[in-house]
């Protein structure tokens, strides 16, 4: 009978052949949760790289960005290395805090065990702001600068978080749905059709908000202001986290009846996102 619900809804059932596992070596195994990470912070790393030796961005006209005011592979260097510690300390901690400060009380060793999964994108964000600032004040570069160049590499790491880690890891699926992409988790105790929300948020805050960046990067020399891209970004990601949240399944406790937790943490983001865009395009073009 169930075999026949499922066909009638064209659900798909998730793989076996798709494993949160990479490898296992006697009692340890190496997880695509983990390596997403990994992934995430290189590739954003290397994609910076790969932009500060160009040129091209950092002209416009008779305007151009003295060498040594851009962000050089040194700092760059450092700042992989603070916005990992950033990711995974203030992910975990945004997760306790945000979503689930049962831990706190009940089990305060788990809050540790970032193996087990539990990070919060919001969370992470905080910490890499923090990176962010603390690079700045090492090297007394521009701070804007200096964000707008973890903002176009962000993307990527979204990408393979929301792909490698949590749809692989069948974790904050969506909600019941009768579509025909629908998937039942087996992580789902209710083995129900769902949206694979993990899917959308990596289609649009990964590869939507990717191309829009290196579009304004290289269409409308975004780089040449400081702050442009940062300000895109934190409004673009608050849009997109908003509208998924409407099929992402909601957390245990919701705010204010229909918003989600995941909806109110985003709309201050979609706010200051759009006040920081306001205040860059008000001035022009200029070389600092």
């Amino acid at each position: 009978m169930f075999d026949f619900f499922i066909n009638i809804l064209g659900a798909i059932i998730f793989p076996e052949w798709l494993s949160s596992e990479i490898a296992k070596i006697g009692p340890l195994s190496i997880k695509w949760y983990g390596l997403s990470y990994i992934i995430a912070i290189y590739s954003g790393y290397y994609y910076s790289i790969s932009v500060i030796k160009n040129p091209n961005l950092w002209t416009h006209k008779t305007k151009k960005i003295d060498a040594n005011k851009i962000p050089n592979k040194i700092i760059l260097q450092d700042l992989m290395f603070y916005s990992l510690l950033g990711i995974i300390i203030g992910g975990r901690i945004g997760y306790v805090v945000l979503y689930n400060t049962s831990i706190i009380w009940n089990s305060p060793l788990d809050i540790i065990k970032v193996w087990q999964g539990g990070m919060s994108f919001h969370g992470g964000f905080l910490g890499v702001c923090f990176a962010v600032y603390y690079t700045k004040l090492k090297y007394k570069c521009n701070l804007w600068r200096l964000s707008d160049l973890v903002a176009i590499g962000a993307p990527i790491g979204l990408f393979a978080v929301r792909f490698l880690g949590n749809f692989l890891n069948q974790e904050l699926y969506g909600r019941v749905t009768d579509m025909p992409w629908a998937i039942i988790f087996s992580t789902d105790p209710n083995l129900l059709p769902r949206h694979p929300s993990q899917l959308y948020e990596a289609f649009f805050e990964g590869i939507v908000i990717f191309i829009f960046l290196r579009f304004i990067m290289f269409k409308f020399k975004a780089l040449m202001r400081p702050g442009l891209c940062t300000g895109f970004f934190i409004f673009l990601y608050g849009c997109f986290r908003f509208l998924v949240e409407f099929f992402r399944e909601p957390d245990n406790i919701q705010q204010f009846g229909i918003i989600t937790r995941g909806m109110g943490y985003s709309i201050p983001m979609i706010v200051i996102g759009a006040l920081i865009i306001y205040k860059v395009i008000s001035k022009p073009i200029y070389n600092d």
